[in-house]
């Protein structure tokens, strides 16, 4: 009786605790819409009818109108702000001022590269990670001193040089794949390893670190002295344990992900998010960039979301706290 108690208490506090992460993850995502917003409005003059009214664009007057009205540039900012809201809680992202087309579907149009890209990279950066800890713990001290270097020597190289050297070695020399087939097979894989390597550095750290701490602990000791080797100790008694830090550390990193990807996306030519951006920085279309600022937020808070309400129950030493958003970690 005792024992079903205490599962429907903890049922209930886990309860309170996503309730509580997910309304504070949408009040980021409203935030940070209504602060890209307020630093367009700011701006010297009216960024949208300076654009609409420059002769290049050829609108005309009754486009323009159109236009102005859809924006409500006529009326007070905050009437502007809770007409954006409006339109923005409902899907409804806006009109570029170059294509006259809604900015949802040119998103639409391109994000499925960008996650495939994104997704591609994560996993490439997983799987360096875990290998080079798994070198770290597995192999003679000759060889694994100079695999801890590794992660650092990532961080160093930026990932638009690394993309440089792949795209000489395996492109133009070796062939493997052509650069005017960005979105081939290939050409993903390796603008994802460009992406995925600076990122692995990040989780290797943590995990190596995590690894060396489990490592002391005495469940370690005994499964040695029980005659485990090596291989079987990491999997079986210290990876999981020194794994559940990496789920914080894979949705910090999904920033860097999609910053790296808008990079990345540029040098090996991919129709994505990124090269989304850079005509629409170029061309001044400050809706497209809004809405980009507003899909980033939105998938930055929905990846740590998940990352929050998975992690306490992956790992029962960590309990939910009665303050808004926090765990405490407790001694098993």
């Amino acid at each position: 009786m005792s024992s079903t108690t205490n599962r429907s208490a903890a049922r209930r506090a886990y309860g309170r605790y996503a309730v509580r992460r997910l309304a504070q993850a949408v009040a980021v995502v409203l935030l940070a819409y209504v602060f890209t917003f307020l630093v367009i409005s700011v701006l010297p003059g009216d960024p949208v009818s300076n654009v609409l009214r420059d002769p290049q664009n050829n609108f005309s007057e009754q486009e323009i109108a159109r236009i102005v009205a859809y924006y409500g540039l006529d009326q007070p900012i905050w009437v502007q702000l809770v007409e954006a809201l409006s339109r923005f809680v409902v899907g409804d992202l806006g009109v570029s001022l170059r294509s006259n087309l809604p900015v949802s579907g040119l998103l639409a149009d391109v994000l499925p590269s960008t996650l495939r890209l994104a997704g591609a990279a994560l996993a490439v950066a997983l799987v360096l990670a875990f290998a080079i800890a798994f070198g770290v713990r597995n192999l003679p001290a000759p060889l694994a001193r100079p695999l801890r270097a590794f992660p650092s020597l990532f961080l160093s190289v930026p990932n638009f040089l690394i993309g440089l050297v792949l795209i000489q070695w395996f492109s133009f020399q070796l062939g493997l794949f052509l650069v005017i087939d960005a979105e081939s097979l290939l050409a993903t894989f390796f603008a994802a390893v460009a992406l995925g390597i600076p990122v692995s550095a990040q989780i290797a750290e943590v995990l190596i670190a995590n690894l060396d701490h489990e490592a002391r602990q005495e469940y370690a000791a005994v499964a040695r002295s029980r005659g485990l080797g090596r291989a079987r100790l990491f999997t079986a008694h210290l990876l999981k344990p020194s794994s559940l830090p990496v789920v914080t550390v894979v949705a910090l990193t999904v920033g860097e992900l999609l910053g790296g990807s808008l990079i990345t996306e540029t040098i090996f030519g991919r129709n994505g998010v990124g090269n989304l951006v850079q005509r629409s920085v170029a061309t001044q279309d400050l809706p497209v960039l809004q809405a980009v600022v507003a899909l980033a937020a939105v998938v930055f808070v929905v990846v740590n979301l998940v990352a929050d309400l998975v992690y306490p129950l992956l790992d029962p030493r960590v309990r939910l706290d009665a303050s808004p958003a926090r765990t405490k970690e407790v001694s098993a």
